[in-house]
């Protein structure tokens, strides 16, 4: 995990939601608890500029505990953070069961080298949707055209197989653009009762398993980056 180093602690840096080449996705630093006092967790997540920051406590009897900022925010819940810390607990050797996050417990599950996670769309912040007729439209969009708020723009790609094309603009966290957002994808597949599969950004990956019980599934492909020394 993070390392305390002469002058600084390394972060881990991973990238989620990346495509089949293992390119885009959206960059995820991880730092280990003992590592941060926590009144310096915040001021971490700012001083990394990412969308999402986490800290992690070690992985106890198939679950760990972990919180998650932007860099004005600490968020209850969040998709890419949670699923890149799964990923990246498991390459590590400890795989976990459970992440534990101030919503609840997010359980975890690796299916056929994608990381898949489970979240009520109650868990997720509130997203302002705003949907288009035409995906090639969302190209236009500029984050100056967003200075409060967040705001997931979408559009059907494919309608049948339930492919989507979105960008998603939050100045209200702290993030003029997100890459890729996995929490607006798990309140999208609640608000249209499916399963999604969701091209975003410049072209990262997310995939969504609806089910009626009020659970949604996120998934998606996660890669090493280089870390980064604070």
């Amino acid at each position: 995990m993070s390392t305390s180093q002469e002058g600084g602690t390394q972060v881990e840096v991973v990238r989620v939601f990346t495509d089949p080449a293992g390119r885009f996705g959206n960059p995820l630093g991880i730092a280990r608890a003992g590592d941060v006092a926590d009144i310096d967790h915040q001021a971490l997540a700012a001083r990394l500029g990412y969308s999402e920051t986490v800290v992690v406590e070690d992985p106890a009897a198939d679950s760990a505990r972990m919180r998650i900022y932007t860099p004005t925010v600490e968020l209850p819940f969040a998709g890419h953070p949670t699923v890149g810390t799964a990923w990246w607990l498991a390459e590590r050797g400890t795989p976990v069961r459970v992440l534990e996050v101030p919503a609840g417990p997010v359980s975890v599950t690796p299916v056929d080298g994608m990381t898949w996670v489970q979240a009520r769309a109650a868990w997720t912040p509130e997203f302002t949707f705003h949907e288009f007729d035409d995906p090639e439209l969302l190209a236009t969009l500029a984050p100056a055209d967003f200075d409060t708020g967040k705001h997931y723009v979408w559009a059907w790609i494919d309608h049948n197989r339930g492919a989507v094309r979105s960008r998603m603009f939050a100045p209200a966290m702290g993030v003029p653009e997100d890459e890729a957002t996995g929490a607006a994808a798990v309140a999208l597949t609640a608000r249209l009762r499916r399963s999604l599969v969701i091209t975003q950004g410049q072209g990262s990956q997310l995939f969504t398993e609806w089910d009626s019980d009020g659970w949604v599934r996120l998934g998606g492909r996660v890669v090493p980056d280089h870390p980064v020394v604070l």
